[in-house]
């Protein structure tokens, strides 16, 4: 039997993406280190990408997204506004991590995420990861990210950590 994770990111500048990859390295770790790369199916995927299926046929998710003027970026919104009914009721339990990068606070994006992980009844594994970006100005926000390594360390904790307790 396969166990998935699905790890589920949008990202302008980048730092969503590197997170979402370090997720993904962390949790490819674990499984390595478990023995069970013949049964882990680790799915990446951009948001604009996912559909219901994609959902229902994982065990558990990551999501990482950025935060955009005080809310969950858009193109991330739009995925989980497109699945949301299709799947409710039927992902009842699943665990989930999630990681929201910001030029300031996050907070919004946060509460948001969660409040719709909370509609879908899905467990949180660890509190969602807010990866302070500290971009305050236009030129800033926009320009490509780094995220320091530090915080991509802590990507792939979460990431590994989602992977061993899927397996």
């Amino acid at each position: 039997m396969t166990t998935q994770l699905l790890i589920i990111w949008h990202s302008r500048t980048g730092a969503a993406l590197q997170m979402a990859r370090a997720a993904a390295a962390g949790a490819q770790a674990v499984a390595d280190e478990l023995g069970a790369g013949d049964r882990f199916d680790l799915q990446v995927r951009p948001a604009d990408t996912v559909r219901t299926e994609n959902l229902l046929a994982a065990d558990g998710y990551l999501f990482a997204a950025p935060e955009n003027l005080a809310a969950l970026s858009g193109a991330m919104k739009e995925c989980l506004d497109r699945t949301y009914y299709h799947v409710l009721d039927r992902l009842n339990g699943r665990p989930y991590g999630a990681v929201i990068t910001a030029g300031s606070d996050g907070e919004g994006a946060r509460r948001q995420l969660e409040r719709i992980c909370t509609g879908w009844r899905l467990n949180p594994i660890a509190p969602t990861l807010i990866v302070p970006m500290r971009a305050q100005t236009p030129e800033a926000i926009l320009a490509c990210k780094t995220v320091p390594d530090d915080w991509l360390a802590r990507g792939e904790e979460l990431g590994g950590t989602l992977a061993a307790l899927l397996l």
